[in-house]
């Protein structure tokens, strides 16, 4: 090994791996090191690919380097995401057996509304149901969910640890950032604020044993999305949208986020939302106010399923206005829709690899 190598790797031991708490030579993370005169190139391994933490290390190696990298040598730092590792790392949330992200690439999609009809038609069909609102900045489960007034209290898990416990209803349960915010009260958060909010309520809180827990994820594909799902061992994610085009332009985005190979989470298939308009008096009449069949497409592009076509019905938003979910509501007409979609997802999470 050259004298320069053995500088840098002495350098290094000074960058800590925020997974471990060990220095980055310590953790096993440098995976290359390739210095000349004019160019240093460093590959380090990571379990979280989130922006803020590719900067954080980055700049942590900038300095440790300055010392010793002559000014005319450019440095760059190759990220490697190992997925599993974070997984078995963090060892979260073991009694559950499937987590399941609900997502949609824009926001206004009936995304929240379809992850609380899905959890309660999961939970209606005998299945142990949790629901995490990750949807920092806009969360409404606490509403759909009738818990709108309530508070989480703290429970002692068997090593004496304070931990949150889920507020339950319906047989379901939740959590929220809705619970520790005040109706009125803006969550103006930057990502890491928000994304360390989230990895609490996940792997603080004493969920218990599960058959789901479905993840009510924010619109879009940013920073928070990239934290969590390499904080959170996802079992396969569904993707919301409507029929119109500047929807699906969206949802194509977040299908190709999951599929990132620095993601690789299993897409279930795509729901398309209010996909028609049937009115009481005229219930066999169907309007296609958002476009036709939209989603169908998008799924036969992206070779996907297409796991469910739900109606833009007024019960379906005085169901969650008012705090019970369509799906547990039988004279609602569209709780068959959301039984239907609980069936695929339960036979679908059978093909699916054990956490």
């Amino acid at each position: 090994m050259s004298a320069l190598k053995q500088d840098i790797e002495k350098a290094l031991m000074g960058v800590l791996d925020p997974a471990t708490g060990k220095n980055l030579m310590e953790a096993g993370r440098v995976k290359r090191i390739d210095a000349t005169d004019s160019h240093w190139a460093i590959d380090v391994e990571i379990t979280n690919p989130a922006l803020h933490v590719k900067k954080k290390i980055e700049g942590d190696i900038a300095k440790a380097l300055s010392g010793i990298k002559p000014e005319e040598a450019v440095l760059q730092v190759h990220f490697m995401v190992n997925a599993q590792a974070r997984a078995e790392e963090r060892k979260v949330l073991p009694g559950v057996k499937r987590i399941i992200a609900v997502a949609s690439g824009k926001g206004g999609v009936g995304k929240s509304t379809l992850a609380v009809n899905l959890a309660a038609a999961l939970s209606r069909l005998g299945s142990r149901v949790g629901i995490l609102d990750a949807d920092i900045y806009g969360p409404s489960v606490p509403l759909m969910l009738d818990t709108k007034y309530v508070r989480p209290g703290l429970v002692q898990d068997e090593q004496g640890r304070s931990l949150i416990e889920p507020i339950e209803n319906y047989g379901i349960k939740m959590l929220s950032i809705g619970f520790f915010a005040g109706d009125d009260q803006a969550v103006a958060w930057r990502g890491p604020m928000a994304s360390k909010a989230l990895t609490q309520m996940i792997t603080e809180a004493a969920w218990g044993e599960l058959d789901f827990l479905i993840l009510d994820l924010p619109p879009g594909t940013g920073d928070i999305h990239l934290s969590l799902v390499q904080t959170v061992p996802l079992s396969g994610a569904i993707v919301v949208s409507t029929p119109q085009e500047v929807a699906l332009a969206d949802a194509r985005k977040g299908v190709a986020m999951f599929q990132m190979p620095n993601i690789q989470v299993p897409v279930l298939g795509l729901v398309e939302n209010m996909a028609w308009f049937s009115p009481l008096e005229l219930p066999e009449n169907k309007y296609f106010i958002f476009g036709e069949g939209g989603a169908a497409r998008l799924a036969q592009e992206l070779k996907v399923p297409l796991l469910a076509q739900i109606p833009l019905v007024q019960g379906i938003r005085e169901s969650g206005d008012r705090g019970l979910p369509a799906a547990l509501d039988d004279s609602n007409p569209a709780s068959f829709y959301f039984r239907d979609l609980a069936v695929s997802v339960m036979e679908m999470s059978h093909r699916l690899p054990n956490r």
